[in-house]
């Protein structure tokens, strides 16, 4: 039986209006490959007629299979379905509105069939050639916002952190143990196969708005998770900066301190000293603190590995029987 080259899969969530357009636009793009493909539409718990519109696509179409279930559990849930579901040698997944062309699928597949040392690609309108075209400026500057923060978090040279367009080596995703349910998956993924020593490339891509449907985009929700991410995965960012302001702050009050008592101009009744002395001390600890969550994220990594051996031995003896 023939290898099944590449799987794409797509995560919807009420996109009744888009699944014919989204379903021939990619089916444009890839079938003149000339390769064994599969295409994974991933039902998240739909409450509009998505599933029996898909469905009726999925009749006509042998390529096509529906992942499906109930109720709406969010983007990260649907992708961990989506891959576990692929079978193909590589895997792409893309927003289901084509906020990203269709063509950039080609692209990624392309790159990783001719950069054989990348074994993730990344789709960035944020890097040099990239584009963003009817986007509105809000979102855009809340995007292009988080993406800087994030990138304090991950290797400078990745511009976009957030992206659902992405190309990944089977081994590459398969071998890795996810959890998130949430948009929260990107940064998720990203940060473990850096952490198992996979490559990661970008790009260029142009990211346009959405023409039929409404976005999912929930500010606060994903705000916050983003957040919350940057601070466990780089906890030295926010332990190092107020750290490092408090010991500063004490040590400049302890250098005013010295100065008032030569001067002659020393307030026994200001309470100086001792507020030097919980800058300095708080200063320390909190830089303390940073060093120590830095020890345990080297842990967690060391954790990422064995379950990434666990998963090659299960894939393995799957595969063997």
């Amino acid at each position: 039986m023939e290898k099944i080259e590449l799987s794409i899969v797509v995560p919807m969530y009420n996109e009744q209006d888009n699944v014919s357009e989204t379903h021939r636009k990619i089916h444009e793009a890839i079938d003149p490959l000339n390769i064994k493909w599969e295409l994974i539409f991933v039902n998240d718990g739909s409450i509009d007629n998505t599933l029996s519109v898909v469905s009726e696509v999925a009749e006509k179409d042998p390529v096509l299979k529906i992942v499906s279930y109930l109720p709406n559990r969010g983007r990260g849930y649907a992708l961990r379905q989506g891959f576990n579901a692929a079978n193909g040698e590589y895997i792409l997944s893309i927003d289901f509105d084509l906020s990203y062309d269709a063509d950039h699928l080609v692209r990624m597949y392309q790159y990783l069939k001719e950069h054989p040392e990348a074994d993730v690609v990344l789709g960035s309108a944020y890097m040099k050639g990239g584009e963003v075209i009817g986007v509105p400026k809000f979102r855009l500057f809340i995007s292009k916002l988080g993406n800087l923060m994030l990138r304090l978090a991950f290797p400078w040279h990745i511009h976009t952190i957030t992206c659902v367009l992405r190309g990944y080596r089977k081994e590459a995703i398969k071998s890795l143990a996810l959890v998130a349910d949430g948009k929260e998956i990107h940064l998720e993924i990203l940060s473990k196969v850096l952490d198992l020593g996979y490559k990661v490339a970008e790009i260029p891509a142009t990211l346009t708005a959405r023409r039929k449907g409404t976005s999912k985009f929930k500010f606060k929700k994903t705000s916050l998770t983003h957040l919350a991410f940057l601070f466990f995965e780089k906890p030295i960012v926010v332990f190092g900066i107020f750290g490092t302001f408090l010991l500063f702050g004490g040590i400049l009050t302890g250098l005013f301190i010295t100065y008032l008592r030569f001067t002659g101009k020393l307030n026994p009744g200001r309470p100086l000293t001792f507020l030097t002395i919980i800058l300095i001390v708080a200063g320390i600890q909190l830089l303390s603190f940073g060093l120590i969550a830095i020890l345990l994220r080297e842990q967690r990594r060391e954790i990422y590995r064995l379950q990434q051996n666990q998963n090659k031995l299960s894939n393995y003896l799957i595969n063997k029987n």
